[in-house]
């Protein structure tokens, strides 16, 4: 999800952008320990797409409450497992309630898996191949208000193209714009946040 945000907060508390400005602990703790910052480890960045994908029409919120269930039914996301998934598996995931039981969704994340390993195996890794659709370092953001976000941009259009010319699936631009902020390849954090000036913390 694109987290479109202003700040909060007020007599001296931290401010933070307004996705979290009335969320749970859970979703105030992802956005002051992870959202924008910048991920290099392959697995981690597999994690992100395949939860990013999964959110499509959902509330990030959502995911973020099924995360650690993701982690236990996609083999803490193991893409090399994931990519040996036949219809037993299938029909497993469909029949847990602890993910989002998208027939759709989990194909994708089997197909994406497998995408991934060729991109691995031609780049070195994921990283290698991912990062230099932003020049290889975050592009750092000055965002004033929740108007000047954009749901996508020219970077995320062009990764998402790459990416569907590779077979990978679930990966619009707007969802890939979502998981550029989500792995710090972006910051979007609003300019008055506390973590707009520390995203690598």
């Amino acid at each position: 999800m694109n987290r479109k945000q202003k700040t909060s907060g007020t007599n001296g508390a931290k401010r933070r952008c307004a996705w979290v400005e009335n969320a749970s602990a859970l979703d105030r703790a992802y956005h002051d320990r992870e959202w924008g910052v910048p991920v290099h480890d392959d697995r981690k960045l597999f994690e992100f797409l395949i939860l990013e994908g999964a959110q499509a029409g959902l509330s990030w919120a959502t995911i973020l409450k099924k995360r650690e269930n993701y982690r236990k039914a996609f083999d803490r996301f193991d893409a090399r497992k994931i990519a040996r998934y036949r219809a037993r598996d299938v029909r497993r995931l469909l029949s847990d309630p602890g993910i989002v039981r998208n027939r759709l969704k989990i194909r994708a994340a089997i197909e994406n898996a497998k995408a991934f390993l060729k991109a691995q195996e031609e780049f070195g890794s994921f990283d290698a191949y991912i990062w230099p659709f932003v020049g290889g370092r975050p592009i750092r953001n000055r965002r004033q208000s929740l108007g000047r976000i954009p749901p996508r941009t020219k970077q995320s259009d062009a990764l998402s193209k790459d990416l569907n010319r590779r077979g990978f699936m679930f990966v619009g631009s707007t969802i890939c714009y979502a998981f550029m902020q989500a792995v710090g390849m972006v910051n979007d954090h609003t300019v008055s946040c506390f973590r707009h000036r520390a995203p690598s913390k």
